[in-house]
């Protein structure tokens, strides 16, 4: 992989890097697409939504984008690989290796943090980084909590690059009481990676709102999706700009704002629900909920209701983190109660964004970025729901038959007689 890159930043052929497990088919599918004139690398990526894309970018935005943020960082070093190098997070630590002249060091499989800092000690260059998912930092800072003197370990990175999801204020300042030096990133397949650190553009990016979505500019924008014009077409746009000269815009699908020069995004436009004719982002539902103690990895989605047209629902793990790779940062006894909750959400919110269920998991399904796969998720909600229904208009013997097939599948708060397939209104 890390030659075959070599070879395709200096005009080689093309690489796609293949993730464990790939379909062979859809590989050689794609690679008997055309490509768009100046492909290096094809990533290949789903996305929360389970929409599968093939995002072909050029040698010169992925360039662009490594010595952005060796600009950014005062220099070039060297990366402790930690992330799957066939998704852009990963891939961009092997550029930015590739520019620097260092050879990278790698941590593959299950995510300890005692055996990652074990690897990171085995750095040898002045300048360290490393760039994690939030649920791995969130392991690391437990173990470092505890073992102090493992904390000079990652404070000795230059930099802690996290992105692929937001990152919760308790967490950033955690990480900032034990001084680790945190970036957060934002960025995506379409930016060659990230492109706005700590709400702030690096190397030529551009930021703008417009319908309350954040777009993207400058020398990072990746070609467009091989074997899908249309896509292309729609996400990205070019418009003059104000000396007349036309610019190239991504349309990320974000929502966010621009408060003194500085980026926040507040979600996506597609999570957002009407229910009572109120728009509800879910994810402001799940920044607040994540704040909760034990509730640092529920999910927010929507959930059809007859009277509101839709309300919200939770979905959280039963124990907290579970399959994400990062440690329990709550017993489950220290949960914050789902009233409470409620109360939260209803005063920083309204009370449209308060949840009417909490759904229990064993864990929440994930994608191999770390972020959860919505889709699999609402699927998994829709079977529950159906099945809840059914089990209301059975009788008692159906009632039991299926309360013990819902305990194979995941249970929630429930009164003390419990509700078939762990579900509870919550009105």
């Amino acid at each position: 992989m890390t030659a075959g890159l070599a070879d395709a930043l200096r005009g080689g052929a093309p690489v796609v890097p293949v993730a464990p497990g790939a379909d062979p088919d859809a590989i050689v599918a794609l690679q008997q697409q055309d490509l768009p004139e100046g492909t290096a690398v094809v990533v290949r990526t789903s996305g929360s939504s389970g929409t599968p894309k093939a995002v072909a970018l050029s040698a010169d935005a992925l360039r662009a984008s490594a010595e952005a943020t060796a600009e950014r960082f005062g220099g070039h070093g060297q990366w402790l690989v930690a992330l799957p190098t066939h998704l852009i997070s990963g891939l961009q630590m092997l550029v930015r290796s590739d520019l620097a002249g260092t050879q990278p060091v790698f941590f593959d499989g299950r995510f300890e943090p005692a055996a990652f800092l074990e690897q990171a000690e085995t750095l040898d260059a002045d300048r360290r980084y490393v760039s994690l998912v939030p649920v791995q930092l969130a392991r690391l800072i437990d173990h470092v909590e505890q073992d102090r003197s493992a904390a000079d370990v990652l404070r000795r990175f230059d930099a802690v690059l996290v992105g692929g999801q937001s990152v919760s204020v308790s967490l950033r300042s955690r990480a900032h009481a034990l001084g680790i030096a945190l970036t957060r990133s934002y960025g995506m397949s379409e930016t060659a990676g990230g492109c706005v650190y700590d709400g702030v553009e690096i190397g030529d990016t551009r930021v703008r709102i417009r319908a309350g979505e954040v777009q993207l500019a400058g020398s990072t924008l990746a070609l467009g999706y091989v074997g899908d014009q249309e896509l292309t077409d729609r996400a990205f746009i070019t418009d003059a700009g104000r000396d007349g000269v036309p610019v190239r815009w991504y349309r990320t699908g974000d929502s966010g704002e621009l408060l003194g020069g500085m980026l926040t995004v507040t979600g996506r436009l597609d999570r957002v629900i009407i229910s009572g004719g109120v728009n509800v982002s879910l994810d402001e539902v799940e920044r607040v909920v994540r704040e909760q103690s034990g509730w640092e990895h529920a999910v927010a989605l929507g959930a059809p209701h007859p009277e509101w047209g839709e309300r919200v629902s939770i979905v959280v793990d039963v124990v907290p983190g579970a399959g994400t790779g990062a440690a329990v940062e709550s017993a489950p006894d220290e949960r914050a109660a789902f009233e409470r909750v409620q109360e939260v959400l209803r005063a920083s919110l309204g009370p449209a964004a308060v949840p009417e269920w909490v759904t229990e998991v064993d864990a929440i399904p994930r994608l191999p970025g770390g972020k959860p796969d919505y889709a699999a998720i609402g699927e998994w909600m829709g079977r529950l729901r159906s099945s809840f229904s059914e089990v209301r208009r059975g009788d008692a013997a159906h009632v039991h038959d299926m309360r013990a097939q819902g305990d194979a599948h995941g249970e929630a708060h429930g009164d003390a007689q419990g509700d078939a397939h762990g579900e509870k209104d919550q009105t």
